[in-house]
């Protein structure tokens, strides 16, 4: 089973990342200001993922291809990391998908 992971960065904001059950980095949050706004955006992108509308598939400018997770406001909630393939970024998203509802917190801020 995925977790989410709590940290606070070196300017002190609260940032979470998305792991799979294998250890992966699935999904990053934005930096949030308090640990309460962190908690809030990992409710958000339970709540959120498994809409697939609210996946934005992009292409970085070195052509790799990359998803935001975007809340029902289109604010983006998460990003993931840059992929290899299109294919491989599909499966992020699904990962995102089977691992986000039942994921448990880590808080290590």
């Amino acid at each position: 089973m995925g977790k989410f992971e709590i940290k606070k960065d070196k300017s002190g904001q609260f940032r979470f990342n998305l792991k799979a059950s294998n250890g992966q980095v699935i999904l990053s949050s934005e930096a949030y200001s308090t640990k309460a706004a962190c908690n809030n955006g990992i409710a958000s992108v339970r709540a959120n993922s498994q809409d697939d509308g609210r996946y934005d598939r992009n292409t970085a400018k070195d052509g790799s291809p990359y998803f935001n997770l975007k809340a029902s406001n289109g604010q983006v909630i998460g990003v993931s990391e840059r992929y290899s393939s299109s294919s491989s970024m599909e499966s992020g998203i699904a990962s995102v998908k089977s691992n986000a509802p039942d994921a448990s917190i880590e808080d290590n801020s």
